[in-house]
């Protein structure tokens, strides 16, 4: 009787597996930061542009380099190698910015730059090359890391954008933007 119940059943790690990659399976944006690489949900991605002139606005975070001017509207650009605790770089012919829309609540969404080192590609990443985020104790927060997406024997960090930056973050950037 309890070897049948054996055979039949997947190990609930193999499910938990399965669930975590069959709901976060799909098209990222990849990128280098530093010397790793993430990925972003390519919906969360409105555009890429090249590194451009970014006007610095006094008393912001240290990750905030300030605001660019896109297309008639303002948006607040954040340094993401300084929001995670990287050392600054220096801007490079590769550095660009990835437009994304964060969501702030329900109904309301800010539009950013997210500044990275370098572009690299679409990835289609399948339902059983993710894994979910290791654990690393409960000071850490991980909730900004959707998954690790493994491909081509690396292991590329799947970011959920919308919680990169805190909600009292976010609210301050809106005003910021308001402000402009």
């Amino acid at each position: 009787m309890k070897g049948d119940f054996m055979s039949n059943s997947a190990s609930p790690m193999a499910e938990t597996r399965n669930s975590v990659g069959e709901k976060l399976q799909g098209k990222y944006l990849t990128f280098k930061l530093a010397d790793e690489e993430y990925g972003l949900e390519i919906l969360k991605v409105q555009e890429i542009i090249q590194m451009q002139t970014v006007t610095r606005v006094p008393r912001t975070p240290e990750y905030v380099r300030g605001v660019i001017n896109l297309r008639g509207k303002v948006i607040p650009v954040i340094e993401l190698r300084k929001k995670f605790g990287f050392p600054s770089f220096e801007d490079t012919e590769k550095t660009c910015i990835i437009v994304v829309q964060i969501a702030a609540s329900e109904e309301n969404y800010v539009v950013m730059g997210i500044i990275i080192d370098e572009v690299r590609e679409v990835l289609d990443i399948k339902a059983e090359n993710i894994e979910e985020t290791p654990s690393f104790g409960s000071s850490i927060n991980t909730d900004f890391i959707l998954g690790m997406g493994k491909m081509n024997g690396n292991v590329k960090i799947l970011l959920d954008i919308d919680k990169v930056l805190s909600v009292q973050e976010l609210s301050d950037l809106q005003r910021m933007n308001r402000a402009e």
